[in-house]
Formats: C-alpha cells, sequence, structure tokens
C-alpha cells in the first residue's frame, strides 16, 4: 500500500502504481508475461485449474486469477541489489553526519517543495548515504548523478554532498513537474532516463528500474510510518502511574 505520498501539503503527487504491477506489499519473485503485452511481477503463482492461474500479488494474500491461456511465460526474479553502489572510492569525499544530511535534505526539500523523507529514500535505494559512492555507469554521489546531468546542473564536485544533494533534488523536481507530480513515472525517469519513460509512455519494462521505483517508494513509506508513530507517541506522552 502507498502511503503519504505527497510533496508537501500543498502539492498532492498522482500515484499511478497499482499493487499488480509492482508489488509493493512484498518481494517480488515472479515476472509474466502477458498475450495482451503487458508484464506484472507477483510472489508466486498457482495453477487451480488447467484453465485458471492465481497470482499471489502479496505476501499477505491479496490475489489475481488469470485464465491460463492469456499467460505466455513465467521467470523468477533475482533478488535485486540494494543500492547501486560501485567498487570505486573517492578518499577525500567527507562522508556527513546524520545532522548535516538531515539539514541538507531539510533545506533542499523546501526549496523545491519536495518531501525530505522522499529525497532520503531516493539516497537510500541510490547510494546506501555513501557519499563516496560510483556506480558501474559512472554515477557519482549520495544521489548517483551522471557527470552529463551534474554538469548541466552547474554540480562542479559530485562528492560534496551539499552540492550532490542540491543537485539531486532539483532534477528530481524537474521530473515531477515534467510528470505532472507522477512519483512512479518521475522515479522511472531518475532511474532509466526521461527517454525510456517517454518512449513506453510509462515506467519501462526494465527490471532494475520496477524494482528501483518500488525499493524508493517502499523505503518512503516506512519512514513516513515511522514518523507518524513517532508523533503519535509524542502527542500520546508518558504513562502516569497512582
Amino acid at each position: 500500500m502507498v502511503s503519504c505520498l505527497s510533496r508537501k501539503p500543498c502539492r498532492a503527487l498522482i500515484v499511478a502504481l497499482c499493487a499488480a504491477a509492482l508489488c509493493l506489499g512484498a518481494k517480488a519473485a515472479e515476472h509474466i508475461t502477458l498475450r495482451n503485452g503487458f508484464e506484472l511481477d507477483c510472489v508466486r503463482h498457482e495453477s487451480l485449474t488447467a484453465d485458471l492461474t492465481r497470482l499471489y500479488m502479496t505476501g499477505d494474500g491479496n490475489y489475481q486469477d488469470l485464465r491460463s491461456a492469456d499467460i505466455i511465460r513465467f521467470e523468477t526474479l533475482p533478488d535485486p541489489p540494494p543500492t547501486r553502489v560501485g567498487a570505486a572510492v573517492v578518499p577525500t569525499a567527507a562522508q556527513p553526519t546524520i545532522a548535516v544530511l538531515h539539514q541538507l535534505l531539510a533545506s533542499a526539500g523546501t526549496a523545491h517543495n519536495i518531501d525530505e523523507d522522499l529525497l532520503a529514500s531516493v539516497i537510500h535505494a541510490e547510494s546506501g548515504g555513501h557519499v563516496a559512492a560510483v556506480s558501474r555507469t559512472g554515477a557519482c554521489g549520495l544521489m548517483q548523478l551522471m557527470p552529463g546531468t551534474a554538469h548541466a546542473l552547474g554540480v562542479k564536485d559530485s562528492f560534496q554532498p551539499d552540492q550532490n544533494i542540491a543537485g539531486g533534488t532539483a532534477y528530481l523536481d524537474s521530473l515531477l513537474k515534467r510528470y505532472k507530480d507522477d512519483l512512479g513515472l518521475a522515479l522511472a525517469a531518475y532511474n532509466a532516463g526521461p527517454g525510456a519513460v517517454d518512449r513506453y509512455r510509462g515506467i519501462p519494462p526494465f527490471r532494475e528500474t520496477r524494482a528501483y521505483v518500488a525499493r524508493v517508494i517502499r523505503e518512503f513509506n516506512r519512514r513516513k510510518q515511522v514518523s507518524s508513530l513517532a508523533t503519535v507517541a509524542t502527542n500520546v506522552g508518558p504513562v502516569s502511574r497512582p
């Protein structure tokens, strides 16, 4: 279930992600290709009869029944890597403290009207919070900026946390505006490029991209739930004893 997907109270995000497409409630284990050209992921499948197949979309029992004849094939999905961190390391990159990182995210979020928790979730998926992370394709820093993108955004040093976060947030903001605040499309474009999203007129059928979108939204939901629980605990306060 996708919850709390808003940049700020004054600006709502359109969530164009259905459970059948991305299985946000559990780790997808199978990829299904249908005869009508659509593809989707599920936790597992079960043949009810020779003509009917049940797809379990989440681990909590949510399912969808399809005609077996409509299914071309099933493929087992490998576990997606937790981050895109490569082997390269920049020794001079300074790892920010949690307090500093929070301040940088809050500042960038305010400047672009994007929820700080969403930015933190992107960083979690992109670099695991490692300021010196470099992907196999050359993306650098906390928000994994490609050199060309960084240059276009005016980022001189992608390994400087403030510049990287400012640039990555500006780029994400531009994608959200481009796709009219559709978070799924914006995240897909952040991962695979807007050209791929435009070409497929939606989230591209790339396993890495679909897993990435699901991972960011799942982390975003988790952070909002933790924040909500913390708020409730604060409002309730300590329990007095007689």
